[in-house]
């Protein structure tokens, strides 16, 4: 059986870590981070999720108004048919056509532009919360801070809720941009 060293030399390394350097570990001060619930319970997210949610009704409400005449136009057409002209029922059938594809395409865009709205905004808060985490790891000494694909730690690890705290605490100084309307 062959060795394949290059396969084996980050195992020594930690193998090797892990047998000397016990003592150091011990004085390490860790800190675990629940981004995602740093995110939902942020000020700062729920203000974004908010302004999010509002921009996002203003513009449904919108599209709603424009199915609503699309349908009364649709229902009008129905009823008046058997008195119209086959031309006025041929310009009335491609006026739906044209106004069902109008709001096909703005449904489109809307929903485009509400991602990348959503999408640029998220990148913006996690960077003002990761900024902050930075901040709190460093005043409280913390040498290692952990978020992301951490499968167990116990609740005193945990500083979620000390950041949480410092960012209610900041108020508006460390809030996440308003987004702006378009």
């Amino acid at each position: 059986m062959r060795v394949n060293l290059k396969m084996m030399a980050p195992a020594l390394v930690v193998m090797a870590t892990l047998f000397t350097a016990p003592a150091a570990l011990a004085e390490a001060k860790i800190g675990v981070l629940d981004f995602g619930r740093l995110m939902d319970e942020s000020p700062q997210g729920k203000s974004l999720i908010e302004s999010l949610r509002t921009e996002a009704a203003t513009k449904q409400r919108e599209l709603q108004s424009q199915a609503a005449s699309l349908q009364t136009k649709r229902d009008k057409l129905v009823k008046d048919r058997a008195t119209m002209t086959a031309d006025q029922i041929s310009r009335a059938e491609k006026e739906l056509r044209d106004g069902e594809r109008d709001l096909a395409r703005r449904q489109s865009e809307v929903n485009d532009d509400f991602n990348a709205r959503r999408n640029e905004e998220m990148g913006k808060l996690q960077r003002t919360l990761i900024e902050e985490a930075r901040n709190y790891a460093k005043s409280q000494a913390y040498d290692l801070v952990v978020t992301d694909g951490v499968i167990y730690a116990t609740p005193a690890l945990d500083i979620t809720s000390g950041v949480l705290q410092s960012l209610q605490s900041r108020g508006g100084a460390a809030a996440a941009p308003k987004p702006a309307t378009r």
